[in-house]
């Protein structure tokens, strides 16, 4: 099987091509690929095919093997992949994920292949229930959460996929390993959540970590600057386009007022390509 080991941001998957060939077990595919030191090494495993309505389909698993909605930094590789592989030559190219078919506007450098992607990630749940979370009431602001012993205040948004958001003094005083295994799993959160914890550095500048559900701590996550973009106008901490400095580089968000969408911009790369 031929793959291509991508980034964003730091944000490894492995993605397979599925024009020509196809994977049988991805759920066990990607928890022996993603394997650190066993396998390839990835947050997970991206699988990139045809689709009827839009230009290319992504499909993301975890390094679990658990299948994910939606990953903000995986759907990018996906777009360059199809842009510079000449799967899909189309500028804005469509993208079918599990959340719903997602808009990217390309940038093409001046050798021809793609450098970064402006995403519309859409528009913010912000129900609790739908999120979803077991928290009273109809959405969840800097209500109080309990995890391994310690009091938080927790902000959650689903971007198709949920989120926990978490402001601190700082986030390198944070234990992300403990505390992010601990509320991913707690019963607040019927289907686990991605935990981002924040530190603002200005109204329009954060610094966040990321523990993601299934793989565990990640260089970065686009869903996830995508929530703390949206949390940070909730909680009236920072306005509604901001820069965010994760671990593996910098993100732009904007939650538009006009059209209650959140745009994503970040750039791409390609690693390597191999045979399992």
């Amino acid at each position: 099987m031929r793959f291509t080991k991508m980034h964003g941001l730091g944000n490894d998957y492995i993605y397979v091509d599925l024009w020509d060939q196809q994977v049988d077990d991805p759920v066990q595919f990607a928890r022996q690929a993603s394997d650190r030191h066993f396998g390839i090494g990835a947050d997970g495993l991206i699988l990139i095919g045809p689709d009827e309505k839009a230009d290319c389909r992504m499909r993301m698993f975890n390094a679990d093997g658990s299948e994910a909605q939606m990953c903000g930094n995986g759907i990018r590789c996906v777009a360059k992949y199809a842009w510079d592989h000449g799967r899909a030559k189309v500028n804005p190219m469509r993208i079918a994920t599990a959340a719903g078919v997602k808009t990217l506007e390309l940038a093409i450098g001046d050798d021809g292949k793609m450098a970064a992607a402006t995403v519309d990630m859409g528009e913010p749940i912000l129900a609790a229930q739908e999120i979803p979370t077991t928290f009273d009431g109809e959405r969840v602001v800097d209500a109080p959460l309990t995890a391994d012993g310690q009091d938080f205040q927790v902000t959650c948004v689903s971007m198709g996929n949920p989120h926990a958001v978490i402001y601190v003094g700082y986030t390198g005083a944070i234990d992300l390993q403990r505390l992010g295994a601990a509320i991913e799993h707690h019963p607040a959160f019927p289907e686990r959540v991605n935990v981002h914890f924040v530190q603002i550095r200005a109204d329009d500048e954060v610094i966040m970590t990321t523990w993601e559900r299934g793989s565990g701590v990640t260089l970065a996550c686009g869903t996830g600057a995508s929530a703390v973009c949206v949390a940070g106008v909730l909680t009236g901490r920072t306005g509604r386009t901001i820069t965010a400095h994760l671990p593996g580089g910098d993100l732009q968000l904007q939650w538009r007022e006009s059209d209650n969408r959140v745009y994503m911009t970040g750039p791409a790369a390609e690693v390597f390509t191999g045979q399992w």
